[in-house]
């Protein structure tokens, strides 16, 4: 099915370019420990386990425009909350975010206008 292939591809695209972001916007190699420790991150005072808590309980696009209205694109650590919180919404099952209006071309879009606002600029587009 054409459809499966095109959203493998989309996860591709999102696992690697949060590896991507890892090393240029933090300067760090990223591992999968890095989401086990997700819980001390923060943005504005509101931890990534509260953005992730609203994202299951389907306030992903309440949750996403939170984050972004109030990151500072010049603190690592709310840029890395901002990255995690993609790559968490991106491992979601389609039905549970097309319930909640959302996809993984969405996550994969976000993670593109992060990096354009931190600075680097077109980054994965192809």
């Amino acid at each position: 099915m054409i459809y499966e292939d095109e959203k493998d591809y989309i996860m591709r695209m999102i696992k690697e370019m949060v590896i991507v972001l890892f090393s240029l916007m933090l300067g760090k190699k990223y591992t999968k420990v890095e989401s086990e420790l997700a819980n001390k991150y923060s943005v504005s005072g509101m931890s990534l386990d509260d953005f992730k808590a609203m994202a299951d309980k389907g306030e992903i696009n309440e949750a996403e425009n939170q984050l972004l209205e109030n990151i500072n694109y010049g603190n690592k650590e709310e840029l890395e909350a901002a990255i995690l919180f993609y790559e968490y919404i991106s491992e979601k099952e389609d039905d549970f975010l097309k319930q909640h209006n959302y996809s993984v071309e969405e996550a994969f879009d976000g993670l593109k206008r992060l990096a354009e606002k931190a600075g680097y600029g077109q980054l994965g587009t192809e």
